[in-house]
């Protein structure tokens, strides 16, 4: 297995001053496969209420445009990963590297990733989930987003940042017993009455949200929250799950204000504590986490932003192989 490199993008905050006016505009666009192509794990039945959504925002005014884009799909892999980027870079006039894509991780979703795509075509293998044909579409339709909103910019002239605690919806996955072995697992839905009753254990129970103003005027916000973001999955029908309901919940209580959520490392975090998979748990966790997206907003501070105080790096992370820490169970 080949050594793989990560480009790890940071969006830094480095509080000097300077007069240069900084731009920026968000944009929103269904990634929704379509019916009879294959999501995650299953083939895709039709739509579950909200269609998948691939949001972010341009931002000009400090070097070359950046973008950042979170997309309702369960994962965006190697050479799709890549594909995006250039797709999105070419869009907004600017690099790959100042381009960051990442993914909700939702499982009633696409996956994309073009060099397993590429590997199972020389193979003579059915390409599967990672047909090109499923996700293509919606990276195109996202280009032509990022594009659109290159025309619409307005002036970026203050930031706010709030946070607040999420409560009784993450918990973690793996229980470990008096010898430290792990003795069970709290999936998504977790069905176990004994299991869910274990404590929440280790977590991050704050939600960030950072909103984009031009001066009294909210443009667009973006949260940031820990938990693998699935209620009930498998079922055939494309959604969001609950982050999703999250985010309209809180545009209807700022009417115009999109907001964008990226979810955080969240490997060994699910919402299993909360929930035992029965769909009416969906909407529950979704005002769960609305609550605590409203809490952050309500008690942010606001101050100004200036081009240069804004800064964008890149730096390449070398992994090595280790069989020792390729253990995992469940999702």
């Amino acid at each position: 297995m080949k050594t793989r490199f990560l480009t790890l993008c940071v969006f830094a905050i480095t509080l000097l001053s300077a007069h240069a006016e900084l731009q920026v505009a968000p944009f929103d666009v269904d990634v929704t496969p379509v019916t009879g192509q294959m999501l995650a794990y299953v083939p895709m039945k039709g739509v579950d209420q909200l269609s998948l959504r691939a949001r972010g925002y341009v931002l000009t005014g400090a070097g070359d445009p950046i973008v950042l884009c979170a997309v309702d799909w369960i994962g965006i892999s190697n050479g799709a990963h890549d594909t995006f980027r250039d797709a999105l870079a070419e869009a907004a006039g600017t690099t790959r590297e100042r381009v960051a894509v990442q993914t909700v991780h939702q499982h009633d979703a696409p996956g994309s990733d073009f060099t397993a795509a590429a590997i199972l075509k020389a193979a003579g293998r059915d390409l599967g989930r990672y047909d090109p044909a499923i996700t293509q579409p919606g990276i195109d339709r996202t280009a032509d987003a990022v594009k659109e909103a290159k025309g619409k910019l307005q002036p970026l002239t203050h930031i706010s940042i709030g946070s607040a605690e999420v409560k009784q919806v993450a918990s973690n996955r793996r229980i470990l017993g008096p010898d430290g072995k792990v003795r069970g697992t709290r999936t998504s839905a977790t069905k176990s009455a004994e299991l869910r009753a274990e404590p929440e254990g280790l977590i991050d129970p704050q939600i960030t949200v950072i909103g984009f103003w031009n001066d009294d005027q909210p443009l667009f916000v973006t949260t940031y929250y820990a938990t693998h973001p699935m209620s009930y999955y498998r079922v055939g029908f494309a959604t969001p799950d609950f982050p999703g309901m999250a985010r309209l919940l809180r545009e209807i209580a700022l009417p115009g204000v999109l907001h964008i959520h990226f979810n955080g490392a969240s490997g060994n975090v699910t919402a299993g504590k909360y929930n035992d998979g029965s769909h009416e748990n969906r909407p529950i966790l979704a005002k769960r986490l609305a609550d605590g997206m409203a809490s952050a907003w309500e008690n942010s501070k606001k101050a100004a932003i200036t081009a240069d105080e804004v800064a964008w790096k890149v730096e390449p992370i070398h992994f090595t192989n280790s069989k020792k820490n390729c253990n995992y169970s469940g999702i």
